[in-house]
């Protein structure tokens, strides 16, 4: 093991976060665990050029394609919306109001044939419909505020940018990418909308199941795997016996490493790796990392997108506090709705949670990407083009001459992140400001009652 059972949290100064947001954050994410199975290290494959015509196809064709799959036909505004569905800022939720609520359906049949998966894998339009829409019933079981389909579609694009616009699709083959897609769509499928802690402390009967162990993430995988097994949306019926071993034990490792309480070892293991002389990357923990990152990355996102996805995180830890006072449990950090602070949560997520794994994160796809953009392979990338024009009429342009530029990975999530940090704190100070004030008007409010009442108690002696 690379690392020690310690958390980084024991290195915060007592100071340094409000109390409530310390324990949200020692709860959330930080846990003992035993050792696990770690799985062999493979052979990076290097097929660049292939993934990178793969990944360039042209945003138009693909929605011609997909429109004339059976049974399969995407609305024009979801095409319209699907247009940036490779850039960081992409609006997740236009895509679902233009979707009539159907993120997932439409978002990952996208991603499945952008990549080239259905064709490669034999995938039936049908059955990957049925799929899709069984996942997305599944995120709508429990009505969740957070925790629901559209968290899943816009982690899955999330993902899609890190394999796309960063080129980590360049490491993989069809199969690893194949699986990182359908375990970013299914990571919290059958949400119930309360915390692993939660169940334990409820003895929920997932949490009988799974024997108070990542209860969530097992039940997500094994949701997941039991769709998969009816025939009708069995997406994976082409597979091998050793490609389904392989692609099952990647979406499990992955979904399962989305337990925050694993958090810190799994930065500390990637840490400590990179600072060997030849780290040797798993890919499983590699694309670990990555949908982890994803997962917790809507501080990262555009001011406008994380404060609401906020506030859908805050409704529905107030939730699982109501149920908490229901059941006469205790408060769970941030889910008591009458004495929570947000400003400083989020302050505290973003220094100690975020920033640290984006970081981690970016070292890491730095070591894997950097040969692979210096290699034969890649030093003649095609790049290609498409823009639709008012006639409906494609232009395009491709060029395979450009000579090779210095690697550098683009990390849009940093601006972002410096960004929110400081409209939270502007807001901290005005909430520290008007909580002040609301206490020096309680004060003086209950010394005018004291007072009221000495002065009602003198009159009545007057009399007397």
């Amino acid at each position: 093991r690379l690392a020690d059972e310690d958390d980084e949290l024991s290195e915060v100064q007592p100071d340094a976060v409000p109390h409530e947001v310390r324990e949200w954050l020692a709860s959330t994410f930080t846990r003992q665990l035993a050792s696990r199975q770690r799985r062999a290290d493979e052979k990076p494959k290097f097929r660049s050029v292939a993934h990178a015509i793969r990944a360039g196809i042209f945003v138009d064709r693909i929605y011609r394609r997909m429109s004339s799959a059976p049974l399969m036909q995407f609305p024009p505004e979801v095409a319209r919306a699907l247009k940036t569905l490779d850039d960081w800022t992409f609006d997740v939720f236009a895509l679902s109001e233009a979707a009539s609520g159907q993120p997932v359906k439409y978002l990952g049949y996208d991603l499945l044939n952008r990549y080239g998966i259905i064709h490669k894998f034999k995938v039936q339009p049908q059955t990957l419909e049925n799929f899709l829409c069984r996942v997305e019933e599944g995120y709508c079981k429990y009505k969740n505020p957070y925790h629901n389909n559209l968290h899943a579609a816009d982690v899955a694009q999330t993902v899609h940018y890190m394999l796309c616009q960063t080129g980590l699709m360049n490491w993989l083959s069809d199969l690893e990418i194949f699986a990182t897609l359908v375990a970013a769509v299914v990571h919290d499928l059958e949400h119930t909308g309360t915390t692993n802690n939660f169940h334990v402390m409820a003895q929920s009967e997932t949490a009988l199941l799974y024997n108070d162990r990542a209860v969530l993430e097992n039940h997500h995988a094994s949701a997941t795997f039991r769709i998969l097994k009816e025939e009708e949306n069995n997406i994976l019926s082409h597979l091998s016996r050793e490609e389904y071993r392989e692609f099952r034990t990647l979406v499990i490792d992955m979904v399962l490493a989305t337990d925050m309480s694993f958090h810190f070892q799994q930065l500390k293991n990637m840490r400590n790796l990179l600072t060997l002389a030849e780290p040797s990357i798993d890919k499983s923990k590699a694309l670990s990392l990555v949908l982890h990152c994803c997962d917790i990355s809507h501080p990262a996102k555009r001011w406008t997108e994380h404060h609401r996805w906020t506030s859908l995180l805050l409704e529905e830890f107030f939730l699982q506090g109501d149920k908490e006072s229901e059941l006469g449990l205790p408060f769970s950090p941030l889910c008591d709705r009458n004495n929570t602070l947000v400003a400083e949560s989020q302050i505290g997520f973003i220094e100690f949670i975020v920033e640290p794994s984006m970081g981690v994160c970016s070292d890491m796809l730095d070591y894997i990407l950097a040969p692979l953009n210096s290699s034969s392979t890649c030093s003649t990338l095609p790049s290609t083009t498409s823009i639709i024009e008012e006639g409906g009429e494609e232009s395009s342009s491709a060029s395979s001459t450009a000579s090779p530029a210095p690697f550098v990975l683009k990390k849009p999530w940093t601006s972002c992140l410096s960004e929110n940090k400081k409209a939270w704190k502007d807001q901290a100070v005005k909430d520290a400001d008007a909580r002040a004030l609301q206490k020096k008007l309680e004060e003086e409010a209950a010394a005018a009652a004291e007072a009221d009442a000495t002065d009602e108690g003198s009159e009545v002696q007057n009399e007397e």
